[in-house]
Formats: structure tokens, sequence, C-alpha cells
């Protein structure tokens, strides 16, 4: 599962065949704010990026919630306008506010019942008629240890959640324990250059993960492009690994554009 940050970053990851895509929390602040995911980035941005990705793509599209944004009531509405903004899933977190990037240092969980709480309040926001998934996630394992982290998703399964989510284990032993110990579909993060180890999606499957999420590769990506063609054009010279333009326009849609303002056209006559 690449994940998006932007409306044609999702419709590049279906034009190349995947089955659904993720709406990076941390791309989504780098991109539209320039600035670190240390939950600078409001409910509003991120609900307003949201909207924008699944009108481009008819892939499901789970949304990062970060925390639900304060209490239960919270996690209700951020779970319930992400289903009406087009999500497929939601994913709600343990961190405390503000969060900040999962592979990253200095990060602080609730209580576990305050964790549950939040979980809690996402399923019944499903329950009472938001058409959309719940993935839980736990950050829990760098600040209380791996057995306080499983013991949160088996909770958080048991409460209802649709997908569980041990964030940064730091060995592939750690995500077997993880996938044996905890019942239902449960997703792997792989950050290049983060704490969990970068196996291979046979692997993942193979140890009991359903999908694998990449959340940084295409900004990632992105980023060392542009920094390259900048270089190069520091240096007046013209880019070489740049689409041509014709390539663009159909990505973007232009001649489906075209053909379809055809269709309305009206001659002086009133004639279409």
């Amino acid at each position: 599962m690449p994940c998006c940050f932007d409306a044609l970053s999702a419709r590049l990851i279906e034009q190349a065949g995947f089955e659904l895509t993720f709406m990076s929390g941390f791309a989504v602040s780098a991109s539209r704010l320039a600035m670190p995911d240390t939950g600078l980035i409001s409910f509003g941005e991120m609900l307003d990026q949201g909207r924008n990705i699944c009108a481009a793509t008819r892939l499901p599209v789970i949304g990062d919630g970060d925390t639900g944004y304060g209490n239960a009531l919270n996690v209700k509405r951020t779970v319930r306008s992400y289903a009406s903004a087009g999500f497929a899933g939601v994913m709600i977190e343990d961190q405390e506010a503000p969060k900040r990037c999962g592979h990253t240092r200095g990060k602080r969980v609730v209580s576990r019942a305050e964790a549950l709480s939040r979980v809690r309040a996402a399923v019944d926001a499903r329950e009472e008629g938001a058409e959309i998934l719940i993935l839980a996630r736990t950050d829990a394992r760098a600040t209380d240890g791996l057995d306080e982290a499983i013991v949160r998703c088996q909770a958080f399964a048991d409460i209802g959640a649709d997908i569980l989510f041990l964030e940064a284990p730091e060995s592939e032993s750690e995500m077997a324990a993880f996938c044996e110990a905890v019942p239902g579909p449960k997703l792997a993060n792989l950050v290049e250059g983060g704490d969990t180890p970068l196996l291979p999606p046979a692997r993942l499957e193979e140890i009991g993960y359903k999908v694998a999420a990449y959340p940084v590769t295409l900004l990632s990506a992105a980023t060392a492009a542009m920094l390259d063609a900048l270089r190069t054009l520091g240096n007046s010279e013209r880019p070489d690994h740049t689409l041509d333009f014709e390539h663009l326009r159909d990505i973007l849609g232009f001649d489906d554009y075209d053909a379809e303002a055809k269709r309305y056209r009206i001659d002086d006559e009133g004639e279409r």
C-alpha cells in the first residue's frame, strides 16, 4: 500500500495498479505545510486534503486520523467526517497530543484506558452509521514495551477495530510475536531508515500481516527528484529525468476533459 499525500500521488498509485492507498499524515504535513509531522497540521487541513484525494481516485483510501483531535466525542466527529469525505478507513492512535511521527523520538502515549476510549468511540461512530473501517494504532512499543503494545492491540480487536497496527516493532521476531498474539487483519508500516525491518511483502504475509504500508516512499522519491532537477537547473542545464509534456497531460486527463466538454458544445442553431 503506497501512501499518498495529494490528489496527484493518489491518482498515480491507482494508475500503477495498486489496490488501495493511505493518506499519510507525515507526507501531507510535509507537502501542504512544509512542516514536520509533530501535530502542527489541523483536523480541517487533513480533512480538506482527504476530500481532494478521495475525489481523485476510485481506490479505497485510509485516512490518518491522528489522535482523533480531542476527546472521545472529537474522535466520533473525526470518524464521521472522514467517512463523509469518502475515506474507506480511518486510523486512530494512542499518542498524547501533539502527536509525532511514529519513527521519531520523544513520543508519549495516553493511558491504556484513554486509548481504549478513543477506539471505542471510533467503533461506535462506525456502528452508528459511518460507513468506514477503523484502523487502531498503538505507539506503546517505544514507551512501555512490546508486551503493553500487544495487550493494547488485543483490546482494540476485542472492542471491534477492523485493522490492527502496532507501530515501530524493532525486529522480525517482534513483528511475528505481534501477528501471532493479535487476531484480525494487521498492518506493517515500512519507513526507509525507520525502526522496523524492511521485510519483503512475501515474508510479511508469511508472518501474518495483511497490509504493507509505505508512508514516505513516494514523498522521498518526489523530493529527491525535485532536488536533482533544481541542482541541474541551477547549473544552467536541462534535467534528464522528467516526463514529456504529453505524458503529463495524459496523467492529468486533458484528452478525457476535452472529449467530455465536446459533448456539451452547442452551435449557433442551438444544436449539440
